[in-house]
């Protein structure tokens, strides 16, 4: 009995050690490589594009069945209500001067047939399936283009989320190192040896800190669910940034003078979309020429005045018929139609030159801006670390130096918040200089090296 109930009692404990570990299991920790090989997998954006991709495949075949043969069948039967008359003149059977009116069909009637057509020489379609294998390039660079901007915005987002968790940091710290006078100013004020107003102001200090800090946690929920978002992982995932991410930077990578824009998938897209525009002159010049087609029909009908068609021994009568040609056909004047479709081709050529020339200068403009702000936070950062290791040795010299009843609690709190403005100087500089990091490597087209 006494083991039974032992056992009994067991059963919350156990249930209590699964539900722990279901919670620990539910928490993800997420590297910076974990996050964006994630996003490359789940985000929508990427995804819509990999679909357009498959779908431009099926393009292509619809375009391709243009070019292969086309066979259709049909088939009909008809019940003729009321049989159509003619009128004949009766010489036709030796009775001059009268009127024949005469049945020029049968009540009912039936076909089948099959409808065949080649194209022989089709100039248009041909070069629309060009097209066709050229568009799926083009939605495959889209496709590559869409990873490259998710994996900016979510390095970008998961940056944002780290320097915000080391601003808490420093909120979490102050607010530690502010009790600690808090604490001190209590018992002073019971002895007679602080003044109320002090002890007041302390307080409001550590209120105002404490709002700072719940703003801060709400801001961090905030951030991480945009990073979520933008990887497509469902929002109740509890996530974890290894702080390590964030690492200390002192020296400037090595900047190239200049880009390859050859790497850049933007380049390439308008590339492309040159290619298709070319390939589209090619299609309206292609109307100016002939086109030829092998076609041919076979139909099998059967014609009765009663509903017997398809008995074995039946009034029906039964016949077939087949045919074989060729059409030709040249185009010869259209009213100048051809001529007006193909210079607007060349306008959409000459735009797509413009298109290119502005890329190119747009890219290099990136790059320029991408090492110029990369210099300046490194400067920052250097600048930074200087300011916040003086503003520590300034915040425990005057804590001292308060302690001993040297300096003024107003000292000791313009101290604390100069230690804090420098600390998330610091921080803001990182996120900048990680920022105008990957915008670097993007201008160079390795953003997809965050992956490895």
């Amino acid at each position: 009995m006494n083991t039974i109930i032992k056992q009994v009692r067991l059963i919350p404990l156990l249930l209590l050690g699964l539900l722990l570990s279901n919670a620990a299991t539910a928490q993800q920790t997420l590297s910076l490589k974990d996050a964006l090989n994630y996003a490359v997998q789940n985000a929508v954006s990427v995804r819509k594009a990999n679909l357009d991709v498959e779908g431009g495949k099926f393009k292509t075949q619809e375009i391709r069945a243009q070019a292969l043969p086309q066979l259709t069948g049909s088939a009909s039967l008809t019940d003729n209500v009321i049989v159509q008359s003619i009128v004949l003149p009766g010489e036709f059977l030796n009775r001059p001067g009268e009127v024949i009116v005469a049945k020029a069909g049968t009540k009912y009637n039936a076909g089948a047939g099959l409808q065949f057509n080649q194209q022989l020489f089709n100039q248009t379609v041909f070069t629309g399936l060009k097209a066709a294998k050229t568009s799926e390039s083009y939605y495959k660079l889209n496709a590559q283009l869409s990873e490259e901007q998710i994996i900016e915005q979510v390095a970008n987002n998961y940056y944002s989320v780290l320097v915000n968790r080391q601003q808490l940091n420093v909120i979490d710290t102050n607010i530690k190192n502010v009790k600690v006078v808090e604490r001190i100013l209590a018992d002073q004020y019971k002895n007679g040896l602080a003044k109320k107003i002090d002890v007041d102001r302390i307080k409001v200090n550590l209120t105002n800190l404490q709002t700072q800090r719940a703003q801060l946690i709400n801001g961090i929920t905030q951030l991480e669910n945009m990073l979520k978002y933008s990887m497509g992982m469902p929002i109740e995932t509890v996530i974890v940034l290894p702080q390590t991410e964030l690492a200390e930077i002192k020296t400037l990578p090595e900047i190239a003078e200049s880009i390859d824009m050859s790497n850049r998938t933007e380049l390439k897209i308008a590339n492309v979309q040159k290619e298709l525009y070319t390939l589209d002159r090619k299609a309206k010049v292609s109307e100016y020429y002939p086109t030829l087609a092998l076609n041919s029909n076979y139909n099998y009908n059967g014609v009765s005045n009663k509903f017997d068609l398809f008995k074995g021994k039946g009034t029906a009568n039964w016949y077939d018929m087949a045919a074989i040609g060729i059409t030709l056909r040249v185009p010869i004047f259209d009213g100048f139609a051809t001529r007006s479709r193909v210079r607007q081709a060349d306008v959409n050529l000459k735009k797509a030159d413009e298109d290119i020339r502005q890329m190119k200068n747009a890219l290099n403009v990136e790059y320029e801006n991408a090492k110029i702000k990369l210099k300046d936070n490194i400067s920052t950062i250097t600048a930074q670390r200087q300011n916040v290791i003086l503003a520590q040795e300034i915040y425990q010299s005057t804590q001292n130096n308060y302690n001993n009843g040297l300096a003024a609690l107003t000292d000791l709190l313009d101290t604390e918040n100069a230690l804090t403005q420098a600390q998330n100087s610091y921080n803001q500089a990182l996120l900048n200089y990680k920022i105008a990091e990957i915008q670097l490597i993007k201008s160079n087209g390795n953003i997809k090296s965050l992956l490895q």
